[in-house]
């Protein structure tokens, strides 16, 4: 079912030579840019009239109205199974300790006498949330997004997530619960390219955002790299990912388990375990069998997923380069399960969030970790970061000189704008001292 990839016997190559070896799903989003550029187009000119339209032909409702009713996500908590609110108020509860420790503070350096620079941190002023709603429900991704929104000092929070014709087309109830469990009452029947294009364009419902985050589908990640720049967005995220780095002492019950729990995400969604055990391999092979058969979502999710060429288990001469396959690899999810995980986990330096020995599955940072599951895919963790309180703030630098200040490096401002050719630059000093610049003793 899952393939193999074997890396023994000989030096692994650097850089794209070695990812080129590695197994990763096709998510062309420059294909999908030409397909969501007109939908971004007609949302922007038609706003809902544009939305209801599309609800109709993507999600297959009639809606008359995109605002989702408060009077909905009261009655969506108040229908809430009691066992579902408390494992996401657990889950709130846990994100929140995690997150209101990541906010930052002002600092203020003094450079010279009467010269400081302070960096400000300050919220953005409105955010657009996504949560995808297509094959599965993900309340999870409520939490994720409004958490450490909330938690920088975002005043102005709006939550988008796909229309269902089995709710009267209304966004899932559970989705809708776990808005109200935060205190967000605005709330949107929109779902892919068109619902970012209605955060980055404003409708009559829906006043324009300056940051959307979230996951979602390919159409999703094509429309946020195309309205880039008139918003800001957390990344392009592509079909979610597990790697696993493993040596003989891991369990291949547990192994096999969490490779198939991202495996039932997305037949898109990639599967690795990268081991130095060929007996590891092969046991966590054969688990894969009947764990895959006592669950759900085996034809359309799971088999695809595991036998698709984004999935494969990658045989190593041992544990140094196992971490240089998974560095090269750059996991959204990355587990070890080694003998001495934690010292192994340190030496990784690629990854989207990392899973620390066997009682520490993605799963449990799925849900009640405390962490983040907006993280980023396809790689880009060797460049990029999961969703944070920092994602919503921006750094503001405020300089504060005194004439003093200022004349002790006039003549050095003076000089290096004169260097570049830019002589008015230095004018802009002269003209504060009689157009006489003080040289220093």
């Amino acid at each position: 079912m899952i393939s193999r990839i074997d890396l023994r016997g000989a030096a692994l190559p650097e850089g794209a030579a070695l990812r080129d070896l590695l197994p990763r799903a096709e998510f062309d989003v420059e294909a999908a840019l030409e397909q969501v550029r007109p939908i971004c187009e007609d949302v922007r000119h038609r706003g809902t009239a544009a939305l209801i339209d599309y609800a109709r032909r993507f999600d297959g409702v009639e809606i008359e109205r995109v605002r989702v009713p408060v009077e909905a996500l009261t009655e969506a908590l108040d229908a809430l199974d009691p066992k579902v609110r408390a494992a996401l108020e657990e889950s709130i509860r846990r994100a929140r300790i995690v997150h209101r420790e990541q906010r930052r503070t002002d600092v203020t350096t003094k450079v010279v006498p009467g010269g400081t620079v302070t960096e400000r941190w300050v919220p953005v002023e409105r955010v657009g949330l996504y949560v995808p709603g297509g094959r599965s429900v993900y309340p999870s991704s409520v939490v994720m997004n409004v958490v450490p929104a909330q938690e920088a000092g975002v005043g102005s929070l709006a939550v988008a997530s796909p229309p269902q014709a089995d709710f009267a087309g209304l966004p899932h109830p559970t989705i809708l619960a776990a808005c109200a469990l935060l205190g967000v009452d605005e709330v949107y029947a929109a779902g892919g390219a068109q619902a970012v294009a209605m955060f980055a364009y404003g409708t009559d419902e829906c006043a324009p955002v300056a940051l959307v985050t979230g996951p979602g589908n390919i159409y999703v990640a094509a429309a946020k790299r195309l309205l880039k720049g008139r918003i800001g967005i957390d990344s392009e995220a592509g079909p979610t990912e597990i790697a696993v780095l493993a040596d003989r002492t891991a369990d291949p019950v547990h192994v096999a388990a969490d490779l198939i729990s991202q495996a039932e995400h997305d037949p898109m969604a990639a599967a690795v375990l990268v081991t130095d055990s060929e007996e590891l391999a092969d046991r966590t092979e054969k688990e894969l069998a009947p764990q895959i058969e006592a669950t759900k979502h085996v034809e359309d999710r799971i088999v695809p997923a595991l036998s698709g060429r984004q999935s494969a288990i990658v045989l190593v001469d041992g544990l140094d380069e196992g971490l240089k396959v998974v560095d090269a690899y750059g996991a959204e999810h990355l587990e070890i399960q080694t003998a001495d995980a934690a010292a192994v986990a340190a030496r990784v330096r690629n990854a989207g969030a990392i899973f620390v020995g066997p009682h520490a599955p993605v799963s449990l940072g799925d849900y009640c970790a405390g962490s983040n599951h907006v993280l980023p895919t396809g790689g880009c963790a060797c460049h990029s970061s999961g969703l944070s309180v920092q994602s919503f703030l921006r750094g503001i630098h405020v300089v504060d000189y005194s004439r003093e200040a200022l004349a002790e490096v006039a003549h050095h401002v003076v000089t290096l704008a004169e260097a570049e050719d830019l002589p008015a630059h230095g004018a802009a000093i002269k003209a504060r001292f009689d157009w006489t610049v003080p040289q220093s003793k």
